[in-house]
């Protein structure tokens, strides 16, 4: 079988770094390097080229302040890794590969004074045949080119750039594109050896490829048909002794297992109907039911000389849409796991950090979250990285889905053929990794390009049906790697009909949606009256915990603005807006949608910081309820929601509900009770008074009991029972309209366990006080 050793930083291989700035007398080798007055220090692997820096203390942390502004010079540098190693045990007739998981970006890299490739890619991993180039002791350096330097070799092509600063460099490089500067992240141009390094022994027969995929199921009895396309690498020549064993087992249960004679080394293997098969299904709707499956190649000697493990789940996933939307045609955007409709409510996946050599350390506490608040889907967004394995891992063991984008966000690429290729060979790598996942249910072509040309007053006219990265490489890519994901070429897409029904580039048509738009009153009929039937990003302001803006600023800083009278925000607060660069303007008014936000509610925008953070934070926590809620309240008309967006990737002042030091806004609680698979909401008065909506997202019918009571003197207001069709809703009765400011208070129980909720019955404005003598029954878990 195949063996890994690892040569990341350990107390048997040191790694140091040597870096300069990448002019003219830049090293071009290791011999050159040696020669050179770069400065050399300890170095991490994996790691961000900043960490290390920061730990030799030459830089002060990025996080606080102003301080990321210091790491500019840096984006013009050269980057030398260097380690030595001794070459492990090499059985006879194996290969031997070197393997960059993550490389982050454009490098060279010598073995023993040999160059033996470039990689020009963040994104995937790199593998290096080094069978016959190792030694008994080795030498390796990598050297990591300046990614902004790379960039300005590339002459821009000009079809409908960002309009700001943050895209245009940044196109031909296959890097995160939020490093260069985004409205949540800091512009952190960073370089670094970010995922692991080892070399991996490879016997002369094994897998090449494992493709697992469920052809059908029937879920009354419990049956499916699967299948396994496989293809062996082998250097013998005859092959018909050898057997395929194929085995799918769950626990100490075996579902299926049978041997097979083998006589191609590509084939297509049939587990036809399959009997008591447990399916995965997402959260709420059943059990995410996972097998081993195993594939092994048995010689005439009945000894395993091929092995491959997955673990699977069995399940259909469709994705059921129209191409436009209208009042007059309502159209469709609606997921099907195992034929189920299923009410999606989840969340965006954005960077866990701007230096993702940490991304590691915060995937569990992560996705720990995601289950806390009953997420059945989470979003990877275009701007990020394809996530490390134990994601995936995770979300397939808590039932939630991944919507996945690939890496392009928010702009238009280039359409060279050098630059179709490095695509293709990132998506082909990108859905080798991640295909056998169950918890994959969508691959969308990028976030937002198609509406990019929106944002430029001379472009929305530009068809995005001819761009060719989404409409025709990367379905080709899904379709030929990963044929049973259902694929989107954007996010929203803006189809060929949607484009010709708005006559430019206009998301009013998509049945799937980014609600954005004005950031002002949440019950806004932008949002009420909107058509979308899927609303994959809609986010709302929230200002983050005294602790955790103590953290993030200098002392002087913490106390958000110059001037109390116009709300001018200090210097450090316009950088966690987040300003990419002391001059940059792209979010210079983006502190202000808290204010904006505060003043549609309450009668005044508190001047005090700890008054204004509680006033920040119930806006936002309301106005995210009420979105989810009126999604919800309004199934299967919509059909699904993912806010914006768990965490914070750096601290920062934004969206999220929890930001980068894990201390949880108000928001996080009233986004956990309204996200429970049975939910009793009150919804806004119609002509019959509020309606009282109980909502079931699961598979089986429930009942329960539930009462609404007055949190001024605890007075009853309705008390009863209620029962609820399997993955229904009802509305249960009505509340009259009142003309006063209240807070109504809602528990109900089902199966033994207790819930609760609340409805602000209020008209703008309001009196801060009046909702803050309710705050401390509200933060009750």
């Amino acid at each position: 079988m195949k063996t890994v050793h690892y040569l990341n930083a350990s107390e048997n291989i040191k790694w140091e770094l040597r870096f300069g700035l990448e002019d003219r007398q830049a090293p071009n080798s290791p011999q050159e390097l040696l020669n050179s007055e770069f400065q050399k220090i300890a170095a991490t692997v994996p790691g961000n080229v900043e960490i290390d820096l920061e730990n030799a203390g030459l830089i002060a942390d990025p996080k606080i302040g102003n301080n990321v502004y210091k790491l500019r010079p840096f984006e013009l540098y050269q980057w030398w890794y260097r380690c030595r190693f001794t070459q492990p045990q090499i059985p006879a007739g194996h290969q031997v590969k070197l393997c960059f998981d993550g490389i982050d970006c454009v490098a060279d890299i010598w073995l023993n004074n040999e160059n033996i490739g470039r990689v020009e890619n963040m994104f995937v991993e790199h593998h290096f045949d080094v069978t016959y180039s190792l030694k008994t002791e080795n030498e390796l350096y990598i050297c990591i080119h300046s990614a902004v330097l790379e960039g300005r070799k590339y002459e821009r092509e000009f079809f409908g750039a960002r309009s700001d600063a943050l895209g245009g460099e940044s196109v031909n490089i296959r890097k995160a594109a939020h490093s260069y500067g985004w409205d949540i992240l800091p512009r952190l141009v960073s370089a670094g050896i970010w995922k692991d390094v080892k070399l991996e022994i490879i016997p002369p027969t094994h897998f090449k490829a494992v493709y697992w995929a469920t052809n059908s199921v029937n879920v009354e009895n419990k049956t499916a048909s699967i299948y396994v396309d496989w293809e062996l690498a082998t250097e013998r020549l005859n092959i018909d002794d050898l057997v395929l064993n194929v085995k799918l087992q769950r626990g100490k249960q075996i579902a299926f297992e049978q041997n097979y004679n083998i006589y191609s080394t590509v084939f297509r293997t049939r587990l036809n109907d399959l009997q008591d098969i447990d399916l995965w299904w997402p959260r709420g709707y059943g059990e995410p039911a996972l097998y081993d499956a195993i594939l092994r190649i048995i010689d005439s000697d009945k000894k395993i000389i091929a092995e491959d493990k997955q673990k699977i789940g069995i399940r259909t996933v469709e994705l059921i849409r129209t191409d436009a939307v209208s009042r007059e045609q309502p159209g469709e955007f609606v997921f099907k796991i195992n034929h189920e409709k299923i009410f999606v409510k989840g969340t965006n996946w954005v960077a866990l950090d701007a230096l993702h050599s940490r991304d590691e350390e915060h995937i569990k506490p992560s996705v720990d979250m995601l289950v806390d608040l009953n997420c059945n889907m989470v979003r990877m967004w275009g701007g990020n990285v394809y996530e490390h394995d134990e994601f995936y891992d995770l979300c397939d063991t808590n039932g939630i889905m991944v919507w996945h984008d690939f890496m392009f966000g928010c702009t238009q690429y280039p359409q060279d053929e050098g630059f179709l290729k490095k695509v293709e060979e990132e998506a082909a790598k990108a859905i080798a990794r991640i295909r056998h996942h169950p918890s994959l249910v969508l691959w969308a072509g990028n976030n937002e390009n198609d509406i990019s040309s929106e944002w430029n007053e001379d472009q929305p006219f530009i068809d995005p049906n001819d761009e060719p990265i989404s409409r025709q490489l990367l379905p080709s890519m899904t379709r030929r790697l990963d044929p049973k994901t259902p694929y989107l070429p954007s996010s929203p897409y803006i189809s060929s009909k949607a484009f010709q029904l708005a006559g430019k580039v206009d998301q009013s048509y998509a049945p799937e949606q980014h609600l954005w738009g004005p950031r002002g009153y949440y019950k806004a009929p932008f949002y009420t009256e909107n058509v979308a039937k899927f609303v994959s990003e809609i986010g709302y302001h929230g200002c983050p915990n005294r602790e955790s803006l103590e953290k993030m600023f200098d002392k002087d800083f913490v106390y958000p603005w110059k001037n109390d009278t116009n709300f001018a925000w200090n210097d450090q607060w316009q950088t966690k807006a987040c300003r990419s660069h002391p001059h940059a303007t792209e979010t210079i008014q983006r502190n202000n949608l808290m204010l904006n936000q505060v003043k549609c509610v309450f009668s005044e925008i508190p001047v005090d910081l700890d008054r204004f953070i509680l006033a920040s934070q119930i806006i936002q926590a309301e106005a995210k309820k009420f979105f989810i809620e009126f999604w919800r309240m309004n199934k299967f008309d919509r059909n699904g929601i993912l806010w914006w967006n768990l965490r914070d990737g750096w601290p920062v002042i934004s969206d999220a509900v929890v930001d980068y030091y894990y201390s949880k806004k108000l928001a996080y609680t009233y986004i956990k009770r309204v996200q429970t698979d049975v939910c009793v909401m009150i919804g806004d008065a119609k002509e019959n008074g509020h309606p009282i909506v109980i909502v079931n997202d699961t598979r089986n019918p429930v009942e329960g009991d539930f009462s609404i009571r007055d949190a001024d003197n605890d007075a009853i207001l309705l008390n009863n029972s209620f029962k609820v069709n399997k993955n229904g809703k009802t509305v249960a009765e009505f509340l009259p309209k009142i003309n006063t400011t209240k807070l109504w208070l809602i528990e109900w129980k089902v199966g033994g366990n207790n819930y609760r909720n609340h409805y602000f019955v209020f008209e703008p404005r309001v009196e801060l006080d009046v909702y803050l003598k309710w705050l401390s029954q509200l933060k009750q878990e």
